[in-house]
């Protein structure tokens, strides 16, 4: 974990955490890191970089000692651009208890960093029914950036078959929806969600979870995914569909 800059704690930074690299040099573990863009008006403090991709591929962090022992371990990822180069790190903040108790329809607050240290989006999920069975108790989801400002939600609908969701803005708008496949787990394939307009006529966006191996598949719990979004869409509706990848 000490190649994604959490190591013991020096002075001057809270949490034990330490600031990656902050150009665009390789780290302990041969990873780029994006180069810092310039400061864009109106935009929320850390999401200037993605106001220059249109795509994110997200890797799960492979826990070795999970592997082994089936201890459910938090959740770390990389965020990265088209170019391989890391554009954000994400790590999962929950207790041992919840993880381990509640698996995968446990609550959590995802702390998203980018080249500087700085966390800036945050994402939080409350307990909620892993099926879409139940109306009065489905998924939801948080997004805050930065920390303490919320630019966003993902909200799961109640339906009988393909898995929906609504991405809203911070009063709660309604603006795009995610539809999903019947099946959502299948072999040998990439599986899409297709984030589309409110009247489900306009395609804006994928969520993709892509295949990793029959060997990965079977025996661990990691995840890719990726997201593909318009250049110009709102940066804020940006991080709110990395949440739902989350989510997802």
């Amino acid at each position: 974990a000490g190649n994604y800059g959490f190591q013991a704690q020096p002075v001057g930074f809270p949490g034990g955490f330490i600031p990656p690299p902050v150009q665009s040099q390789p780290t302990m573990d041969g990873a780029i890191w994006m180069p810092i863009p310039p400061s864009v008006p109106n935009c929320p403090p850390g999401l200037e970089y993605l106001t220059q991709i249109d795509q994110i591929l997200i890797h799960q962090q492979l826990e070795v000692l999970e592997i082994v022992t089936g201890f459910e371990e938090n959740n770390k990822y990389e965020l990265k651009n088209a170019l391989g180069q890391r554009v954000y790190f994400a790590a999962e903040d929950t207790d041992c208890l919840t993880r381990n108790c509640c698996g995968p329809s446990r609550p959590f607050t995802m702390k998203i960093i980018d080249n500087l240290g700085r966390e800036v989006i945050r994402l939080h999920r409350p307990l909620r029914c892993e099926a879409c069975c139940c109306p009065c108790c489905l998924q939801e989801l948080e997004v805050q950036a930065p920390p303490g400002t919320t630019v966003g939600y993902v909200v799961q609908n109640w339906t009988f078959c393909l898995p929906k969701f609504t991405i809203q803005d911070e009063k709660r708008k309604d603006i795009l929806k995610i539809k999903g496949p019947c099946v959502v787990c299948r072999c040998c394939e990439d599986v899409h969600f297709e984030v589309i307009s409110l009247d489900e006529t306009c395609p804006v966006g994928r969520i993709s979870k892509q295949w990793t191996g029959i060997v990965r598949e079977m025996f661990t719990d990691t995840d890719n995914f990726g997201i593909s979004f318009p250049m110009d869409l709102d940066v804020k509706m940006k991080a709110v569909m990395i949440g739902a990848c989350f989510l997802i």
